[in-house]
């Protein structure tokens, strides 16, 4: 089998798309919205939080996740699409969940002001990172389902 074909196959039910719209959604609405307000989730939050260059990462950060969001919804590339997600998602993680576990800024990172810290407010804080991360896993590893682009295709070429 070829390696484009390994990609595309999936033997998910049709019940996928619900975990692709979620997820493809949220990524391709966040994506936007790095452009659309800049100060507030784009270049300014990534200046803040310590994320270097941040006027390129934001940018490149924003179409990443528009692009592969997209892709998502589609059920197009699906696996492929997942992975820069999970780095988003783990990096978001790192940069601003962690910072929240241990209560000051970690390597680099800043810590921002909340009414609690520790184990509770990063657990409250991380639950659409973590719903992310797993959504993204998740297809990762099922693939896009019976009702997407990938299988439309596989099943165009045989599989």
């Amino acid at each position: 089998m070829k390696l484009f074909e390994k990609l595309i196959k999936t033997n998910g039910p049709p019940a996928v798309i619900l975990i692709r719209l979620l997820v493809g959604a949220i990524f391709l609405s966040e994506g936007v919205q790095k452009f659309l307000f800049t100060a507030e989730v784009g270049v300014g939050r990534f200046a803040k939080i310590g994320i270097p260059s941040p006027e390129i990462m934001a940018p490149f950060v924003g179409v990443v996740e528009a692009a592969c969001g997209s892709l998502l919804l589609l059920g197009l590339f699906t696996r492929l699409a997942t992975i820069p997600l999970i780095i988003t998602m783990l990096v978001a993680i790192l940069s601003t969940k962690i910072p929240i576990l241990v209560g000051h800024g970690l390597w680099g990172f800043s810590l921002r002001i909340l009414p609690y810290y520790g184990f509770w407010g990063m657990a409250h804080e991380i639950r659409t990172d973590w719903s992310l991360l797993l959504g993204s896993i998740f297809l990762f590893i099922v693939g896009a389902g019976k009702w997407s682009l990938d299988a439309y295709f596989a099943s165009k070429r045989g599989g």
